[in-house]
Parts: structure tokens; C-alpha cells; sequence
């Protein structure tokens, strides 16, 4: 099914080039898939097609249409990342940041799951061809560790231990400015923000939210914490510590680029550790990525 995005033109947006205005809105996508877009006529602007160089107006409806990626083909390719453990369910690897964990727009030939096709012999069909073996996701600039379903019998059991919380997460973050308190849990509701598609925001209609943390190291504008999100919201992590004023240094959606600090090479956010059982052997189970 095709992908279909709807947005009106506000006074700020007034008289940007249309390309401009849809790259601000969907930055997932890259500049020449915008363009061809555009060429095949699936971008409208009041209903019609319209020219990347078109300046749009206020108040204007712009229609963005994704063609389905379901014909795709995804080929095997070597993407660094490595196999931290390895079984005949199972596979956790260590994701480097910068790779986008599935084909979606803008990406697609450079993603996680390209390189799993290449070194796993088997990987759990649920997700389809776009998702193979993938049962939960990381950011495409937070590194670290992740889970991969190598069947179908144990993706289903991750997916029910995800949901249930039976699978626990921890994070290690560098964050901006020292923190009052040194260990607490970060309590509200995130919900998609209602402007910007693609960031989340602490609404009070959204969806309970649960961090704990935990200072571990401090420095003279900065902050070395542990994190440990109880619930599982997107962009959990950075929102709350955006929301308390701390935010992940290298986030630049949610305010972590500070003037008075020095550029952070990527997105200081890390997942360092996961515990879960088994969905097979019912063993206990915890990887660490350094």
C-alpha cells in the first residue's frame, strides 16, 4: 500500500521552494528521490502537480505519495555491524550509529537489514521482505545493541515479551548540563507532536512514558548517565531528557546541539545492555555492547 502524506503550508513555511518544504517535512527522504517525486507527479499541491521550484503559499495543501516498496528487492550486501552472540533462535548484534535499521525512503540499499541477509543463514519471515527478522528497532543514530529473530516461533515470543515488558533495555547517554538529581525516574506523556511529524513531544494526551536514570559521571557541562526506559515510546530517551532541559548531546531534533560545546561527532546515545529470557530454553540472558 502507498505511503500518503498530507500538509498545509503555514506562514513560515510561505514561499519555499516545494522541494525545500517536503525535505523540512520528511527528511527521511533524499534530495533525488524529492526530485523524482515530483517528476512522476506524486507530490500536489492543491490537487495538482506542480514544479520542485514552485514557491508554496500559506494555506495551501501539499500531497506527498510513497509507492509501495512491497516489489523492492533487497539484496545482501556487507553493512558493519557485529555478531555479539548467536544460536539457532536468536542473533544480538551491535548496531554502529548512522545505519538505518530497514529499507524506508531515502535508504534504500544501506540498512541493517541488508548486512543480516549477508552474514545470518536464517532470519523470521513476520516482517516481510522489508523487515526480516526485526522485532524491535533503533534509532538510525543511537549505536548499539538489538535483538534478531531467526524464525518465526521465536519472533513471536519477542514481540509478547517486548509488549509485556519482559525485556529490559539500558542505555548509556552523554547529556547536556549537570542534573539536580542524581537518580529518579522521568514520569510523563509523549505523543506524536502535533506540528512536526516526525518528532515526538510530552503531550498531555499521549501515552505514559517511564524513564529511570541514573548519573554516572559528570563533567563541566555535561552529564555520563544510565538509562533504563521502563515504557517503550519512540524517541523515549531523548524527549524526557529533552523535556527535564538536558537533552542528548548530538540531537538535533530535540535540542542537543549547544552552542557553548563543541560539535558531538553523532548522536551520544548508546544501548549498552539487554536482559531478557530465552523465547526457547527459557534461559536468562544478558549482552552487554561496550
Amino acid at each position: 500500500m502507498d505511503q500518503e502524506y498530507l500538509f498545509e503550508v503555514s506562514f513560515e513555511d510561505t514561499a519555499k521552494r516545494l522541494d525545500i518544504f517536503i525535505k523540512e517535512k520528511l527528511p527521511e527522504l533524499s534530495r533525488s528521490r524529492i526530485q523524482t517525486l515530483i517528476k512522476e507527479k506524486l507530490v500536489l499541491v492543491n490537487l495538482k502537480p506542480s514544479k520542485a521550484s514552485y514557491k508554496v503559499k500559506k494555506g495551501e495543501k501539499i500531497k506527498v505519495i510513497i509507492p509501495s516498496d512491497e516489489e523492492f528487492e533487497i539484496k545482501p550486501k556487507e553493512i558493519p555491524f557485529e555478531i555479539i552472540y548467536e544460536d539457532d533462535d536468536i542473533a544480538v548484534i551491535n548496531k554502529p550509529s548512522g545505519v538505518v535499521v530497514h529499507p524506508a525512503p531515502g535508504h534504500y540499499d544501506d540498512t541493517l537489514v541488508h548486512g543480516l541477509l549477508l552474514k545470518l543463514k536464517n532470519l523470521s519471515g513476520i516482517g516481510g521482505k522489508i523487515r526480516p527478522g526485526i522485532v524491535h528497532r533503533l534509532d538510525k543514530d543511537t549505536s548499539g545493541i538489538m535483538l534478531v529473530a531467526k524464525n518465526d516461533f521465536v519472533h513471536k515470543r519477542l514481540v509478547e515479551a517486548f509488549k509485556e515488558r519482559l525485556i529490559e533495555k539500558v542505555y548509556i547517554a552523554l547529556v547536556y548540563g549537570k542534573l539536580t538529581k542524581k537518580k529518579g525516574n522521568i514520569e510523563t506523556f509523549i505523543g506524536r507532536h502535533p506540528v512536526s511529524r516526525k518528532k515526538m513531544a510530552v503531550l498531555r494526551e499521549g501515552k505514559l512514558a517511564i524513564t529511570f536514570y541514573e548519573v554516572l559521571d559528570e563533567f563541566n557541562k555535561a552529564s555520563l548517565i544510565l538509562a533504563k526506559p521502563i515504557t517503550g515510546r519512540t524517541h523515549q530517551i531523548r524527549v524526557h531528557f529533552s523535556h527535564i532541559g538536558h537533552p542528548v548531546l548530538g540531537d538535533p531534533v530535540y535540542g542537543g546541539l549547544k552552542h557553548d560545546l563543541p560539535k558531538p561527532p553523532r548522536l551520544m546515545l548508546h544501548a549498552y545492555e539487554i536482559s531478557f529470557e530465552h523465547p526457547r530454553t527459557f534461559q536468562k540472558l544478558r549482552f552487554k555492547a561496550p
